[in-house]
Parts: structure tokens; sequence; C-alpha cells
């Protein structure tokens, strides 16, 4: 008889890592205009720590945004040649173009069930093909972190060759991609970070300077900024602003010490600086991010590869900034078929 089971990452009742399970939960079945991927290995972003700190429903939840897999069923409508391909998730639903920003986007693990499983299912539009010069591991590290970074960059920020780019937070997912992003075009990246141990792997992915500072990385900089890329929030913000030119940008992207700030909006105004905020990303930046990492061969700086089993103690560990990069799940032990 087929197995309707499958083990997967479910959280519970008990807000933050406490709460986290392998279970047998049901496998899904494709809907129409769907495909259902066997998940191979699965990235982990803040977001999930967001996620499992907000959620304490009784009815467990499937989290994970990020994933890499093969297509082994196609829902009605879904296109069957697509079985049997090596995918890359993008995890951002229903935001197809880039101007049609929604009030909230939605994301694979919150609220939709995620990728923490051996099977997901979602919109045979979200799958991609996975960029040849990228190990599976490195692949499944990609998705979110890449993409909140490709939108901030360049959409948001409209970074430009030559331009200088702070980024604060420099060794999170998203920051440490941000950092080779940039200098991938041409920017001259200043990261920022509070553990000099971490220095090195910064200047590793383009870095031409490194700050260890706390709220107090303004006044260390050679040059003020033209942008910002802030990741950090209300600890940092007063450095922030006063780190840019007059004319300069902010790009907000996260909050990991406090969301609320105090703000002078003539801090603003007499300076004419811009504060964009920014979540996420459309399918359209998806593809353009794709294809930015395969001109610029960029590969995602993964700090652990570990079975998805010792995802409580990966999540702990994240919640306290250890390490650089990206913590990916392996879900199989088989061999991961090449792309086709």
């Amino acid at each position: 008889m087929p197995n309707h089971t499958m083990r997967a990452l479910v959280h519970s009742q008990t807000p933050g890592p406490d709460g986290l399970r392998m279970q047998d939960v049901p496998r899904p079945r494709p809907a129409e205009g769907e495909v259902l991927v066997k998940v191979f290995a699965a990235g982990l972003n803040r977001h999930e720590l967001f996620v499992i700190d907000q959620h304490n429903d009784s009815d467990g939840k499937i989290v994970g945004a990020d994933a890499v897999g093969t297509i082994v069923e196609t829902g009605i409508d879904a296109g069957q040649e697509l079985a049997g391909n090596s995918v890359l998730i993008n995890p951002c639903l229903g935001w197809h173009n880039t101007d049609d920003v929604p009030e909230v986007p939605t994301i694979l693990g919150g609220p939709i069930q995620g990728t923490f499983a051996e099977y997901v299912s979602i919109p045979a539009d979200n799958v991609h093909p996975i960029p040849a010069h990228l190990s599976p591991p490195e692949a499944a590290a990609l998705p979110l972190a890449a993409l909140t970074a490709y939108r901030a960059l360049f959409t948001q920020g409209g970074v430009r060759s030559g331009e200088h780019v702070v980024i604060t937070g420099a060794t999170g997912g998203a920051g440490v991609i941000a950092v080779a992003m940039a200098t991938a075009a041409g920017a001259e990246v200043t990261a920022v970070t509070r553990d000099a141990s971490k220095a090195e792997a910064l200047r590793a992915v383009g870095a031409a300077h490194v700050i260890v500072s706390g709220s107090d990385f303004d006044q260390r900089l050679h040059i003020p900024a033209d942008v910002v890329l802030d990741s950090v929030g209300a600890s940092m913000y007063p450095a922030v602003l006063h780190a840019l030119r007059p004319g300069g940008r902010i790009v907000s992207f996260g909050a990991t010490s406090s969301p609320d700030i105090e703000l002078s909006l003539r801090d603003l105004f007499f300076r004419q600086i811009s504060l964009r905020g920014t979540s996420m990303g459309s399918s359209e930046e998806f593809a353009h991010m794709i294809s930015f990492v395969n001109k610029h061969r960029i590969v995602p700086t993964i700090d652990t590869v570990r079975p998805l089993e010792e995802a409580p103690e990966a999540f702990r560990r994240m919640s306290i900034g250890s390490g650089v990069g990206k913590t990916v799940f392996t879900l199989s032990n088989e061999t991961f078929p090449l792309p086709r």
C-alpha cells in the first residue's frame, strides 16, 4: 500500500524551539496548478524563528520557507512535463508583479505549511531551475535570503556601481549574501558586525571594509554611505541615520533588536534622507535574482549542514547570533539527481 504520511518538523503550543517536534503527518497532494516536491535540503531563516516565537496554536504548523528537491507529482494544469525535474523553490507566494506590493507577503511556512518536511506542495509558478554552479545545500540556502537582499539592494535601495553601501547585521543569511551581491554590482561595501571572529568571512565574500562595532559604527566610517541596509533596527538606528551622506538612502528589512525607533522628521527632510522598507520580493524579482546569481556565480555562505532532526538546536543557535550565513537541513540520504 502507498505511504500517505511523511516526516515533518512540526511546531505547536509551546512558543520557541521547545515547541518543535519531528512527527508523522499527512502527505500533501498537489492541487490544481501545483506540484509536489520531494524535499532534499531546506535552508533556515530568521523568519522561521519569528514564526515559532509567535505561534502557539494547538494545531501543528510545518515551518520552513527555502528548499530544493525533485518534482514527483503534478496537479491538474501544472504541466506533467515538470515531473522528475530538480528545482529550487521561490517561497513567496502570489506576488507576481513587482509594483503590486501586497499588504503582507504570503510565505511558505507562515501561514502556509512549509518546507521542513519530506514533501511540500506549491504552485508550479514557484519552482525554478537550480543554478548550475551551486551544490544542493548551497541552492537550498539561497531563496528567501537572496530574494530579500536583491530587492533591498536594487529595487528599494537603487544601488549603483561605485556607491558606498553599509550593511548592518552583515553575518546573517540575508546580510552576508547582500555583501556578495553589492560587491558584484560594483559597490564599495562596508560590513558591520559585533563579532571580530566573523570579519574574515565577510572580507571573503567581498566586503572592502569590516567594522567590528555596536551602535557607534557611524563614527568609524572612512566616508559617508550612499545606502545603508539595516536589519538590526532600533539599537542601530541613530548610527544608521548619521552614517549617511546628505541625500542618502536607508533600506530597512529587519529588526532583530527592536522595531520601535524614535525619529525626528527634521533628520530626514533637512538632509534629504530617504527611508524605505522592504520584505521578501516578487516573482519578477526572484527571476532577476536567479539571473544575477548565475551571471556573477554568487554562492551563499553556509554555516552548518545538519539533519532536520537537529533543528531545535539550530534554532537556538540562530537566536543568539551564532555563525555566519545559513544553516541548511538535509531531509534525505539519497543522492540528489542532477538538474535537467
